[in-house]
């Protein structure tokens, strides 16, 4: 992955999809309900610019020092980019296209299908400042993706995820959790078979049931069972050590919150605002409890987490402490933080 870039986001909710996924609804999620008009987005542009330029001035007045603008990437998010037509595509790529010259490092990311790519695409794309692509895989079952109505199947994640990859772009797949006719191991195979594509970056997603889609009638029908909160986060926290064994960051856990599917647009499922945050507690306290399983009852314990992860080891409201010290009848647990070898998440002090 390249240095931390500051992230613009512009929505194009539902353009280019061909299949109308069970699950779906952009408008809901990006929280974006119009067509992104070409006009508007050229207006961010020029506000983004403006703002990194005088940004800078003031860096140079008062630090005296020669920076430089801070990497940006403008990232198309919510439709199926390169099924959009062409002359769509290079209007936004082109009202874009300003940002590029701020600084070397700035860039454009699109999401896309893995069946709307190929070698001819993914050139425009490259010479227009693309450089990073994300595929919306979901799943690598073929009875999953059939009954989701995805409309591609696991070859075609495999054969978009190589040409990319050999084009030398960066590329994230997406996956999800408790889609139907999906199971943990099914969703554990996914997240085998995606590594072995080498990704720069994975977004995992549990499945959650909007108002008004088709999983939404599935669900009230019977015809699809709901796929928890708890469960997802169980899912997850064998999922996401997967990923992070094989070097490949885990860069979303969960929707991103938001006042529409915290109000109730998010009727059931794996929904949670801070979703992410409960998967790395229970991450952690699988790995404390591996640590404290031959420990005698009435001990004093400190365990020495990786600097920055203390909230993650005590969970919310100190809930895994007090779940650790009742399991193993400890007298004291106590959490700090230190400089950790490469790999390490916790240590038994």
């Amino acid at each position: 992955m390249n240095p931390k870039r500051r992230i613009i986001p512009i929505f194009v909710p539902h353009e280019g999809c061909r299949y109308s996924c069970v699950y779906c609804d952009q408008h809901t999620v990006s929280g974006f309900t119009g067509l992104t008009e070409t006009e508007n987005v050229k207006s961010l542009i020029q506000t983004v610019i403006s703002e990194s330029v005088r940004l800078k001035d003031n860096k140079l007045k008062n630090d005296n020092i020669n920076d430089v603008y801070q990497p940006l990437e403008i990232a198309f998010y919510g439709g199926s980019f390169t099924a959009i037509s062409v002359t769509r595509q290079n209007e936004l790529l082109e009202a874009v296209s300003p940002l590029l010259s701020l600084n070397p490092l700035c860039s454009i990311r699109v999401s896309t299908r893995p069946d709307c790519i190929d070698d001819q695409i993914i050139e425009r794309l490259r010479n227009q400042g693309v450089k990073t692509i994300e595929i919306g895989a979901q799943s690598m079952c073929h009875d999953v993706l059939s009954a989701s109505r995805r409309g591609h199947t696991a070859l075609d994640v495999e054969t978009a995820a190589a040409r990319i990859k050999e084009a030398g772009l960066e590329l994230i797949l997406q996956m999800m959790t408790g889609l139907p006719c999906d199971t943990a191991e099914k969703s554990i195979y996914t997240a085998k078979r995606l590594i072995g594509l080498k990704p720069d970056g994975v977004r995992i997603y549990p499945t959650v049931i909007l108002k008004d889609t088709k999983l939404h009638e599935m669900w009230k029908l019977g015809q699809y069972k709901e796929h928890t909160t708890d469960e997802a986060v169980a899912l997850c926290a064998v999922i996401v050590p997967l990923f992070e064994a094989a070097g490949i960051p885990v860069i979303r856990l969960g929707l991103n919150p938001s006042e529409v599917l915290t109000s109730g647009q998010a009727a059931a499922g794996a929904y949670h605002p801070a979703f992410g945050e409960l998967v790395y507690s229970r991450i952690y306290y699988e790995l404390a409890a591996g640590l404290l399983k031959d420990v005698p009852p009435g001990c004093d314990i400190e365990l020495v987490v990786a600097k920055g992860n203390i909230s993650k080891m005590t969970g919310n409201r100190r809930h895994n402490i007090k779940k650790l010290m009742k399991t193993f009848s400890l007298r004291s647990l106590k959490v700090t933080e230190a400089e950790l070898t490469p790999g390490e998440k916790i240590i038994l002090k």
